[in-house]
């Protein structure tokens, strides 16, 4: 009974093996699933051959096309897999982009993880805007600043554009008003950002913040304004 199991089993596996997949799916997962189509990852799924119903499971190199996808410059991650019907199956996680930037070398985002992501064909990602030459030196903690913002609901609608000055100082744009935010150098991030909340909450509130041209953040225990 024992060998009859054994022998049951290897041959259907041996028989499945050889079965031809049924066709591809792609599955996009996140809030981000609009900058890369469909067509592109089944293309990175069956390689060189033309079509996905000519490959035998016995042929897939799942870690193989789960590598060749990855390392798309649209892509975070990926998970292929076979499922029981055949199907060839991958879900896919875009990348998420946090801010656009336009130096002397043309115009690319900067995704959630600090990494460069190049623009898409088919969309485009309503982020801020970053302005300056980003270095070796300011790339880290210029992330930094920009994954702040776009977590924060009210810093990701009132703050839409980013300058980094050649001692890289930031300077601050907002929606609705013209007043310009000093930030200065690329510390104390998180105590600038709850100084600036709770000065605009009170501003608005009087409407004083039509009077001011700049809005200077440099110094933590305070908020310096200039008409």
């Amino acid at each position: 009974m024992f060998a009859l199991v054994i022998f049951l089993y290897s041959f259907t596996s041996s028989r499945n093996s050889q079965r031809k997949l049924k066709k591809s799916e792609v599955i996009f997962v996140g809030q981000n699933s609009d900058f890369i189509k469909q067509e592109t990852v089944n293309k990175l799924l069956i390689e060189n051959k033309t079509d996905v119903r000519t490959i035998a499971k016995e042929d897939l190199n799942l870690n193989k096309l789960e590598n060749s996808i990855n390392k798309h410059p649209m892509i975070e991650k990926s998970d292929v897999f076979v499922s029981v019907d055949g199907v060839l199956k991958v879900v896919v996680k875009q990348k998420t982009p946090i801010a656009r930037v336009f130096d002397k070398l043309g115009s690319f985002y900067i995704d959630y993880e600090g990494n460069r992501m190049p623009l898409s064909d088919i969309n485009t990602a309503r982020v801020q805007l970053v302005l300056g030459e980003i270095t070796n030196k300011n790339k880290k903690q210029l992330s930094k600043v920009l994954k702040i913002i776009y977590d924060d609901e009210f810093l990701k609608k009132n703050i839409i554009g980013v300058q980094i000055l050649s001692n890289d100082d930031l300077i601050m744009t907002n929606r609705n008003f013209d007043y310009q935010i000093e930030f200065g150098k690329m510390m104390n991030d998180e105590r600038k950002f709850k100084n600036y909340k709770a000065f605009f909450q009170k501003a608005v509130l009087d409407s004083t913040l039509y009077k001011y041209k700049k809005i200077n953040l440099r110094f933590t225990q305070q908020v310096v304004c200039s008409k």
